[in-house]
């Protein structure tokens, strides 16, 4: 297939760049950059051995995207473009509801106009927010985000699936992502942000490296083993993969699907940590801070569904996301 990734210099996006390519599609890349290297496009060419065509622009400009489908033809589109701190949207509220929902509907309109009606979009486990038992499963009603970041993958959900019902030519399949960390094995790409470091294993790595003295862990009060919330993990590859899944699954479908990607396995704070320090051999140095508000005790997916319908299911376990990591924080100024 042939397919744009929006969003594709980042994180999760590299990562499935390198994955598509190396299936056989063809690929886009749309990105604005602003918190992402445009190096990136090297190191997704240099691990599949393939060249990729790059689109800087902005979803919320219209004439933008509109460019992009004026140029290419699409088969689908992978949209994972949006701002994503969950603090930072509550004092950027504006900017996030502008850049995450005004920029998928700018997309949306592109690919009605240009008749690619094909999505597979990034949603998150936000939405289902506190009063949902766990695990989580597709079936449960969308809960309320404690912050804009969340609400922002719930309206986003509500526009597609209302979509779907007034266009049945329209195939979405909507993938709630737990927490992924971990790198590609090559250690070329890995979650690398330019700004606004709130992501668990870049904040446990700046520590490592000895950039900050201490990593804090946010609540040790929670109703769990030993306190610290309880996260589902899962490799970003793992994730990755989940996407090629989900595109070789989507011409099956009517309307819109949702699934989990997840390892369906919780994992606390502290073991994350604990992993981290046997696997690679270094000590983190930590502190405890008061948890949050609307910082749950524990969160994990029940994947049965992706299991039984995308035939997909994570396969690397924790060892393996903090030893990948790792490995790209020591490799990534490295490269050729």
């Amino acid at each position: 297939m042939f397919v744009l990734i929006t969003g594709g210099a980042g994180y999760i996006g590299s990562h499935i760049c390198v994955e598509f390519l190396k299936a056989g599609h063809e690929i886009v890349l749309f990105d604005n950059f602003i918190n992402s290297d445009f190096d990136v496009v090297r190191r997704i060419e240099k691990i599949s051995g393939k060249k990729i065509k790059v689109v800087i622009g902005d979803l919320i400009n219209r004439e933008s995207i509109k460019n992009v489908f004026d140029n290419f033809k699409f088969d689908c589109v992978v949209h994972l473009a949006a701002l994503k701190s969950p603090e930072e949207s509550i004092f950027c509220a504006l900017d996030y509801y502008e850049n995450n929902v005004l920029g998928t509907i700018n997309l949306l309109k592109a690919m009605e106009e240009n008749n690619c009606r094909n999505l597979i979009f990034s949603s998150s486990a936000t939405v289902y927010g506190e009063k949902n038992s766990v695990p989580n499963h597709e079936n449960q009603k969308v809960g309320e985000a404690k912050n804009p970041y969340g609400t922002t993958k719930i309206m986003i959900e509500k526009i597609i699936f209302d979509i779907c019902k007034s266009d049945e030519r329209w195939k979405i399949i909507s993938l709630r992502y737990f927490n992924p960390i971990g790198a590609d094995a090559s250690g070329l790409i890995g979650d690398d942000p330019k700004k606004n470091i709130k992501n668990i294993m870049p904040l446990i790595i700046k520590v490592a490296t000895g950039q900050e003295k201490k990593f804090y862990v946010t609540g040790n009060d929670f109703d769990t083993p030993d306190g610290t919330g309880i996260r589902d993990y899962i490799h970003v590859v793992d994730l990755a993969l989940g996407h090629l899944k989900a595109l070789d699954f989507i011409k099956n479908i009517n309307g819109c699907e949702i699934f989990n990607l997840g390892t369906g396995k919780g994992y606390s704070v502290l073991e994350l940590i604990k992993t981290f320090e046997r696997v690679n051999g270094i000590k983190i140095n930590c502190e405890f801070k008061p948890r949050r508000h609307g910082d749950l005790a524990v969160s994990f997916a029940d994947v049965s569904k992706a299991k039984k319908i995308l035939n997909w299911q994570a396969e690397k376990n924790l060892e393996d996301m903090c030893r990948d990591a790792w490995n790209f924080e020591i490799k990534k100024n490295k490269i050729d």
